[in-house]
């Protein structure tokens, strides 16, 4: 049997791609469930989850919310049971969580990326920390709702990679509205220069174009990407230059602009000699 714990938005979609024949769930808002109740799944308490599953996914909210189900699930659970918390915590939980866990049972961090809509399509990427076999446990449960599926370490590894996926994500989305605003200084159509966005990104990849290297240290004289990346810092930095100085005649301020211009070269890991 499979439990699942929390079905808002996200979890409510990654439980219904489960088979309802096999599945138990728990919400604190028991009409949550009703959905997957009148298609089969059977609403449990945590202590039946704890007896009888495999494996139960975590999906609620806050980390003290982890910490209180999770302790209650690891009153009960018996060895084999996997316990998978997808919510995203602070980066000692789960360590501190697997640590207190009976013999022979197993907790993962496996927060997700991808949101509502990834969910629904079992598209959803699952970055998971914490003992290897119980990620191979859990994973052909994880595969019917996500499309990538990664163990990135130990407890607490998963987490750390969420942070930092989400890190570029919010990141990106301040720099979006300082390229909106400049967009918007000049009268265009924000919509349009949307679309362009999207469309250039799902060709050549986005940020994640340049994520492609083991370090983040500068590249060695005799790398063979050292002259694609020093081609891309002298684009980058003509065309981050000419934003700005657009920036400058339309009395748009662009801080995070002038900051990538003053980082792209190290960031690249291609730094100007003179600077280094």
């Amino acid at each position: 049997m499979i439990g699942f714990v929390g079905l808002g938005n996200i979890g409510g979609a990654m439980a219904a791609r489960l088979d309802p024949a096999d599945l138990l769930v728990h919400d604190v808002r028991e009409e949550a469930a009703t959905a997957l109740v009148e298609r089969g799944a059977r609403f449990a308490t945590l202590k039946e989850l704890a007896v009888e599953c495999d494996v139960i996914s975590v999906v609620v909210l806050t980390d003290a919310q982890v910490r209180d189900v999770v302790g209650q699930l690891l009153e009960h659970a018996t060895a084999g049971t996997v316990i998978a918390v997808h919510s995203t915590i602070e980066t000692r939980t789960a360590g501190e969580l697997a640590s207190t866990a009976p013999p022979g049972v197993h907790v993962l961090d496996a927060p997700v990326s991808g949101g509502a809509i990834g969910a629904a399509d079992g598209r959803l990427a699952v970055m998971v920390g914490g003992e290897r076999e119980a990620y191979e446990k859990a994973k052909p449960v994880f595969a019917h709702w996500a499309s990538l599926v990664l163990h990135m370490g130990p407890a607490g590894a998963g987490t750390q990679t969420k942070l930092a996926r989400n890190l570029l994500t919010f990141a990106s989305f301040v720099v979006a509205a300082e390229a909106s605003s400049l967009a918007e200084s000049c009268g265009l159509d924000l919509g349009k220069l949307a679309a362009v966005v999207r469309h250039s990104d799902a060709v050549t990849g986005g940020p994640s174009a340049v994520m492609i290297r083991r370090t983040t240290g500068p590249f060695a004289d005799d790398d063979g990407l050292r002259t694609v990346f020093e081609h891309t810092r002298t684009l980058g930095e003509k065309d981050l230059a000419l934003a700005l100085a657009l920036g400058a005649s339309r009395d748009v301020e662009l801080p995070f602009a002038r900051l990538a211009l003053d980082h792209l070269a190290a960031a690249l890991g291609v730094p100007h000699e003179e600077l280094t």
